[in-house]
């Protein structure tokens, strides 16, 4: 009976012309499989598929779940590849042109490609790059990928808190789909592509599963050649992908996951940095996507210094790039208005289109002062000095602190005072003076929250000068951390805090002994302008900081 009605229904099929176009799907999808070159484990599944697919129809909803799997499977570039470009000297060239600055990524890409000369079989790196906004962290990315001649995809992982993002969803959920990776490759049309993951310290986690987790296998050069997602159930090689990972700090990156990674820190631009930045690659990018020749609005240098200085403060050069566009449109205005066919932007144009100042940096004192030492310290927006003032009264021995101090501040103030206590014969103060004198110790601008232990050797030099009467040398910063044996530990940051040293007035800095190495992250232009100290412990800051 059963039989009967199947062959019943042939007929039936046959004269409406639906079984034609079920075979035709059919033996399509059988040639698809055949020419795609799928690993052995891949094509035995799409064939199983495929087989499933004849018994259940192409019409049935079954069919339709079906048949969007084989077109995933069959759409992944499983042999596919790029041809790498290997001409290290052409891929320096690309690089350069395209980024000013940032040589520990680009060296780092070069070596890859060297490596990869000699060993054909070479697994690609995984870099994370850290560094505060506005950098250039992405758009390197991208330059590397045109660099090397690989298809580039970038996946977004702010905000990212399920776990299904990464590995997809199992088939037997409705409207199942693969996760972002297969997602990403199948966007890239290549196995060797360079896959960029932004904001990685933005993930979270929920009660669905912690997304971090997923990229373990992801990032691990040793497990993602066989990266199974749940959709497709079948391992995929990422090995030969180059990931590169942005974040803007490590601290909210699980230890797990950073320890697969080849951390590299991207520091803030010095003034010199983005004013060759501005010059060679900001102005020429905004007057190419206005179609404005070169040589119509031209920019002198005291303006881009100007417009630096006194209108941003950055680490990057995002609002850089704003506020030059913003002076280009106000440019082409006044061109149209007055009928003029060149204008060169002078620093009174600057004024005239972006109004007043809008930031100035403190300016390192004149003279010689008694409690005030010049501190220095890292925000997002790079260095900045940080002034500190003691001021001493009658009292019972209170320590006051103010200015808006967080927790590891405050104890190191409070670590520097009893240093002080404990020494107080030492630097000829009176061993007594807790029990008739109060401290009250400052750091301007309350609004401004502020933290770090680095201040620790600003705190006690200040305490010390004002509880002795000694005068603090002006034109000398310091930073570093002290311990109630009066070391000098190291901090970071020590780049940008010199810049802000420089840009103060200031020309002689003390850092700790063990940031001698970090010496060579400085610019050339401001290491040769500045003196620097090195201390080990209180005793030499103090020798060459009070007078």
């Amino acid at each position: 009976m059963n039989h009967f009605l199947k062959e019943q229904l042939r007929a039936i099929k046959e004269e409406l012309g639906e079984e034609d176009e079920e075979k035709k799907e059919i033996n399509s999808y059988k040639s698809k499989i055949r020419k795609a070159k799928l690993p052995k484990q891949a094509k035995e599944k799409a064939l199983y598929e495929l087989d499933r697919l004849k018994k259940c129809g192409t019409f049935s909803s079954e069919g339709g779940v079906i048949r969007t799997y084989l077109d995933w499977v069959l759409e992944l570039p499983w042999s596919k590849e790029t041809k790498d470009n290997l001409n290290i000297k052409r891929v320096r060239e690309i690089l350069q042109e395209e980024h000013y600055g940032l040589e520990d990524v680009k060296n780092r890409i070069i070596e890859y490609l060297a490596l990869k000369k000699v060993s054909k079989t070479l697994k690609g790196p995984i870099l994370c790059l850290v560094g505060p906004p506005g950098v250039g962290k992405t758009s390197i990315a991208e330059s590397i990928a045109h660099a090397l001649n690989r298809n580039f995809v970038r996946m977004s992982l702010g905000g990212v808190r399920d776990e299904a993002e990464i590995r997809g969803h199992r088939k037997t959920y409705i409207g199942a789909i693969p996760g972002r990776i297969i997602y990403g490759m199948k966007q890239a049309k290549s196995k060797n592509a360079l896959f960029l993951l932004d904001e990685i310290d933005k993930m979270s986690g929920d009660f669905r599963g912690d997304p971090a987790d997923a990229l373990l296998e992801v990032l691990d050069s040793e497990q993602n050649n066989t990266f199974r997602d749940h959709y497709l159930e079948i391992d995929f090689d990422l090995s030969k992908v180059l990931f590169i990972t942005t974040a803007n700090t490590l601290d909210t990156i699980p230890r797990p996951l950073l320890d697969r990674m080849e951390v590299i820190e991207v520091s803030g631009y010095t003034s010199e940095e983005k004013f060759h930045i501005a010059k060679e690659h900001l102005i020429p990018k905004k007057l190419d996507e206005l179609s404005i020749e070169y040589n119509k609005i031209t920019f002198s240098d005291s303006s881009i210094y100007n417009i630096i200085d006194n209108y941003t403060r950055e680490s990057g050069v995002r609002n850089l790039e704003r506020k030059i566009a913003s002076i280009i449109r106000k440019t082409i205005t006044e061109m149209l208005e007055k009928n003029k066919k060149k204008m060169n932007i002078t620093v009174n144009h600057v004024k005239k289109y972006l109004g007043p100042v809008q930031f100035t940096y403190d300016k390192a004192d004149k003279e010689d002062k008694v409690g005030v030492v010049m501190g220095m310290a890292w925000t997002a927006y790079g260095g900045d000095t940080l002034p500190i003032e003691v001021s001493t009264m009658k009292g019972k021995g209170k320590l006051e602190i103010t200015g808006q101090l967080g927790d590891v501040m405050v104890e190191s103030a409070k670590a520097g005072y009893s240093y002080v206590r404990a020494n107080a014969e030492k630097y000829g103060i009176d061993f007594k003076f807790y029990q008739d004198k109060d401290l009250h110790i400052h750091v301007p601008e309350g609004a401004v929250p502020k933290d770090g232990p680095s201040a620790g050797v600003t705190m006690i030099t200040a305490m010390i000068s004002a509880l002795s009467g000694k005068k603090v040398k002006h034109n000398v910063a310091m930073t570093g951390e002290i311990t109630l044996t009066g070391r000098v530990l190291p901090i970071g940051g020590l780049k940008e805090k010199s810049l802000a040293a420089y840009r103060a007035g200031i020309d002689t800095v003390i850092i700790p002994k063990d940031n001698e190495k970090d010496l060579l992250k400085i610019p050339k232009t401001i290491k040769n302008k500045l003196k620097f100290i090195l201390a080990d412990n209180i005793d030499v800051v103090l020798e060459n900081s009070l007078i």
